[in-house]
């Protein structure tokens, strides 16, 4: 039973999501305090009811809580970003408060993806989350809702979510091949076609389930942040949806579809309109699902959000993502890209992402709010001045720059009007004889100026001609030309790679590993020694945290196939213990601790973090630094831990390059101590050796 919500420091609702058995509760209790004959109100407007003395309490305390508990055990935890506060509820104990928190930064993150600059305008980006228009605001709703039911599927089941980190498919050779064709024959052709508009693929990359298989960027693309990484994979994966009971197979299968035979053994195509049945798994192949949370009876009650048909938009039209960019003058984030997610086959996805023509003017929007939050900050502190002297900023060649930008932007557009206007109030209150200067007089000028600027960001890549118009984008038929690029590439290795995606990394010997059809026997028996090596290891996580990418064996818990860890309730118990354990160690980092090393029952469990330098030699630890418990979460997808942690470590290293690695390990508990202290010794030296994996 849980919620979560953002409202605005008037209690409006700005977007909510909530499973079934909340909505039931909620209205239950809401409808016993009815006088009889009354109907229930939207529930959008219960919440509002419901929340309303706790956002007020926010809004005017100036201390405010974080988190709380009620009688009847809900959890409650709270977060405020500029004016809108974000709020997580759990009521069935399955959620602790560092779950709510990590929802509560994930949903942040992905709206900060879809919404880029406008989220640092209150008033902007509550626009964007509650459109005037009800299918418009039914149809971004639903999307938001299916994005976090697709990252909580993940997180529940996913080994790179559950530590936040990518995993790459282990084939040294076809990943080498990929990244190659990529870059020789799909991104040259693709942008030198005559049908880019103007786009330019900077990265393209191929995904199996959630696993990457090739990655490759164009010279003069920025580096792709892992946590940027782990976004796009969640919208695809929400766009094309992987069934783990019908997508997960077992290397006998490959030998039956390598023949003649029907192809059986992956996810079939599902339809336009429905898919699934448990409310885990989404509708449609669209962009935006058709995705219900509520029965009948209790969707009566609703208002026209939830009963509204949604139509998924043209499959070929590309979703606006924003994502950092690293330039030589600096970090630019939440920079303006276009998402092509082109489906292969079940469960193989290709993705495309494009800078747009237009991303220049992004840039010179980011640098100019930098300017104008840094002389409001100033003016706060009182350190102004007629030329603001003591101010590392140059109002003046500001003031040159920004007259160009306004001039370049045209006087016939509204929006450059209105930043025209308020440029015009700032000069000459700043600059004329007759204002005010530069002191706290000036600081709603400068308010004024951010919010103009990122209406001029919301104008030209949020709404508008410039980011709907079609011929902005690239063709149809220039996607559908490198969807069969591409899948021809890929035709004979399809099945394979299916099944690589699920034994990715293998812990023992198959009884059936003769039964194996060629080419994938010898790409099999690589993974065979670990068990052999390592007696008495049941699982392992390593992580490298200077790229972001892991390494862990394949975790299967379905009845339908047997693995590793035995099958069904065996394997789920393990999984469970696994998922279990990050978590305590998460708590224990946050808390100043690198190592940890516990008994559970039956099992050991050990944590290990350390730094090494490029060479590879292990450097001196450091006292980790502790941090406060309503602190954002340890993770790289909404809040990027460890890079904060690698700068913090890089201060006493300055010219060498520090790398940062995490080891999880399950053991027997009947194993000694000190063989586990030697096998995980072992174990990290043998995951990071070049000749074994090139890619990590």
């Amino acid at each position: 039973m849980k919620c979560l919500l953002i409202a605005s420091e008037s209690a409006e609702v700005l977007f909510h999501w909530s499973d079934l058995e909340y909505r039931q509760n909620i209205q239950e209790k809401y409808g016993a305090s009815q006088e009889e004959g009354e109907g229930l109100p939207a529930f959008e407007d219960i919440l509002s009811t419901l929340f309303a003395p706790i956002i007020i309490s926010c809004s005017t305390l100036e201390d405010s809580y974080t988190s709380f508990t009620t009688e009847n055990n809900h959890i409650y935890v709270l977060h405020q970003f500029d004016e809108c506060l974000y709020i997580a509820v759990n009521g069935d104990g399955k959620e602790k408060e560092d779950d709510l928190r990590r929802n509560i930064y994930v949903l942040k993150k992905m709206i900060e993806v879809m919404f880029g600059m406008v989220t640092l305008s209150g008033n902007l980006l509550r626009k964007e989350l509650r459109p005037q228009d009800t299918e418009q605001r039914a149809r971004l709703w639903k999307y938001l809702q299916s994005l976090l039911e697709t990252y909580s599927l993940l997180r529940e089941n996913d080994q790179s979510f559950l530590v936040e980190a990518v995993e790459r498919l282990i084939h040294p050779q076809l990943c080498e091949l990929c990244i190659e064709f990529l870059e020789r024959r799909l991104v040259q052709q693709l942008n030198s076609s005559a049908e880019r508009a103007g786009e330019e693929v900077l990265h393209a990359f191929v995904l199996v389930h959630t696993k990457l298989l090739a990655f490759y960027s164009s010279r003069s693309a920025s580096v792709l942040t892992t946590s940027d990484l782990l976004a796009l994979i969640v919208m695809a994966q929400n766009m094309y949806p992987s069934n783990l009971d019908l997508d997960d197979t077992s290397p006998e299968d490959v030998e039956s579809t390598s023949g003649s035979g029907p192809e059986s053994f992956y996810t079939p195509e599902p339809s336009p309109s429905s898919r699934g049945s448990s409310g885990s798994e989404k509708a449609g192949q669209g962009e935006f699902p058709v995705f219900e949370f509520v029965d009948p009876e209790v969707q009566m009650a609703e208002d026209s959000l939830h009963t509204l048909e949604i139509s998924p938009p043209d499959p070929s039209s590309p979703r606006r993502v924003f994502l950092e960019v690293s330039q030589k003058d600096g970090l630019y984030p939440m920079m303006p890209h276009s998402m092509y997610c082109l489906s292969l086959w079940p469960g193989i996805t290709l993705v495309l992402l494009t800078k747009i023509p237009t991303s220049a003017v992004a840039m010179s929007v980011y640098k100019y709010l930098e300017d104008f939050d840094k002389l409001e900050k100033r003016l706060h502190e009182g350190h102004g001045g007629p030329a603001s002297a003591r101010s590392p900023l140059n109002i003046y060649d500001i003031r040159t720059k920004m007259d160009k930008f306004i001039k370049a932007l045209g006087p016939s557009e509204l929006q450059s009007a209105y930043l025209q206007n308020v440029w015009t109030e700032f000069k000459n209150r700043a600059f004329s004889k007759g204002g005010s200067g530069f002191n706290k007089e000036l600081i709603p000028c400068c308010k004024n100026m951010k919010t103009q600027l990122c209406g001029i960001y919301r104008r030209y890549f949020l709404t508008g001609s410039v980011s709907t118009d079609p011929t902005q984008h690239l063709s149809a038929g220039l996607q559908e030309r490198a969807q069969a690029m591409v899948q021809e590439k890929l035709m004979d290795w399809k099945d394979f790679l299916l099944v690589k995606s699920k034994r990715n990394i293998t812990m023992v010997s198959y009884p059936f590993f003769h039964n194996i059809p060629s080419p994938y026997k010898d790409e099999v028996r690589a993974d065979l020694t670990y068990l052999e090596d390592f007696p008495g290891l049941v699982h392992f996580i390593c992580v490298d945290r200077s790229t972001g990418q892991m390494i862990a064996p394949s975790l299967s818990i379905t009845e339908r196939t047997t693995s590793e860890l035995g099958k069904g309730p065996v394997a789920n118990y393990i999984k469970n213990k696994v998922w279990a354990l990050v978590r305590t160690t998460r708590r224990y980092l946050q808390k100043g601790y690198s190592t940890v090393t516990l008994r559970d029952g039956d099992f050991y469990f050990c944590y290990f973090l350390w730094f090494e330098n490029e060479s590879g030699y292990k450097l001196q630890p450091l006292d980790i630094p502790v941090q406060p418990d309503d602190s954002p979460p340890v993770g790289m997808l909404a809040y990027d831990y460890y890079k904060r942690l690698l700068r913090y470590y890089s201060k006493n290293h300055k010219g060498e390059t520090v790398k940062c690695y995490e080891l999880l390990t399950v053991h027997l508990g009947v194993i000694p101590t000190e063989i586990i202290l030697q096998h995980c010794r072992q174990l990290a030296s043998k995951l990071w050796e070049p000749s074994r994996n090139l890619l990590l």
